[in-house]
């Protein structure tokens, strides 16, 4: 029975991952939720689980007796002693620090949260290397791309090869001029042809920063800068049970919860390349990364400021590019922060930024 802690157990990753989790009692069992600001459905959430610990951002709801209260917050539920597993399904880069202190304590990662990496990937990477053993089995992916990434590899020299391909659906405006991107509302942006996801990730998906996060993301999971000319490719229902299951359970694979699907339902599959130009955020994410330094933390911090300030009618769609461009040119240092300094720039960002697009306050 392996013990397995949630953080960000009340949204869709980290309820999806206790459907998982419930569907093989045989094999899990809850041992530790986490909740962020405004939360519903923890108290609900322990009640269904007795033995799991708690914390919730907005602190101890009454419901909930102090003795499943993990006052240590995420890096107490990363590390506790029950815990084999450690689900990150947060949202921006709070769980960072947990993450490191889960993989320090010995307890195997299933990382659903794209800023821990893009923000900290050289100090999740130096820790991965300091424990020495297989970093994929320490650190598994839950995105459903580098989920995908990682079936493929199984098998593989990594040393054989030279080239990962990320697909995108391209989001609602995939085949929309980039002169027509101006006038783009909330509403449009939000309205995603595939996934129904949080509003944050979804105008991510829209900018199509979201894969240029992804990029950085398999940068640090898979070290690459088939020999043989030909590709793999690992193919599923938009289901983010399959990949949520394959980390719970790897290198065994049991039923899944999810729909079974066969080849003659897909129809044909058709690629086209990214056009350079009509997705300038991607393309301002993707050019600052690969500089390096400090600028993932820039590039978190303020994509997330410039997508609430486009969500809250403040600044127009392509402005969002913009901003993580400006902001890129004005923090920008070619050094590699220490969580410290990268919890320190961040909050600068963020306070600079709400105060510069009128948000009136760090989002």
């Amino acid at each position: 029975m392996s013990g397995v802690v949630v953080l960000g157990s009340t949204g869709s990753i980290g309820r999806q991952t206790l459907e998982v989790v419930a569907a093989h009692p045989d094999r899990f069992e809850v041992v530790g939720l986490a909740a962020g600001r405004g939360s519903e459905g923890l108290a609900d959430q322990l009640a269904a689980w007795p033995q799991a610990m708690g914390w919730c951002a907005d602190g101890r709801p009454a419901e909930i007796e102090r003795s499943r209260w993990a006052g240590g917050g995420l890096a107490e539920l990363a590390s506790l002693d029950a815990a084999e597993i450690v689900v990150v399904a947060t949202t921006g880069m709070a769980a960072l620090p947990a993450v490191l202190v889960a993989l320090a304590a010995g307890r195997r990662v299933a990382l659903a949260n794209k800023e821990t990496l893009v923000t900290g990937g050289h100090l999740v990477v130096a820790e991965l290397d300091r424990l020495g053993g297989d970093p994929l089995d320490r650190l598994r992916p839950i995105d459903s791309e580098h989920s995908a990434i990682w079936q493929c590899l199984l098998g593989e020299r990594l040393d054989s090869v030279t080239r990962l391909v990320l697909t995108a659906s391209g989001g609602p405006f995939r085949d929309r001029p980039a002169a027509e991107l101006a006038a783009v509302t909330p509403a449009e942006a939000l309205a995603h042809p595939t996934w129904r996801m949080g509003p944050k990730i979804t105008i991510d998906s829209a900018t199509l920063v979201n894969k240029a996060f992804e990029a950085i993301e398999a940068r640090w999971l898979y070290r690459l800068p088939y020999d043989s000319g030909s590709y793999k490719a690992q193919l599923g229902l938009p289901d983010m049970r399959l990949p949520i299951q394959y980390a719970l359970t790897y290198p065994e694979r049991v039923p899944s919860p999810a729909r079974h699907s066969s080849p003659e339902e897909w129809g044909s599959l058709d690629f086209g390349p990214l056009e350079q130009g009509q997705f300038p955020a991607h393309d301002t994410v993707r050019q600052a990364a690969a500089a390096g330094g400090n600028r993932g933390t820039i590039l978190n911090a303020a994509d997330e400021i410039a997508v609430a300030a486009f969500l809250a009618g403040a600044i127009p769609f392509l402005r969002i590019g913009e901003v993580i461009g400006e902001s890129v040119e004005r923090w920008a240092d070619g050094t590699e922060p220490a969580l410290e300094q990268v919890i320190a720039l961040d909050a600068e960002i963020r306070s600079t930024l709400s105060a510069d697009l009128g948000l009136g306050g760090v989002a």
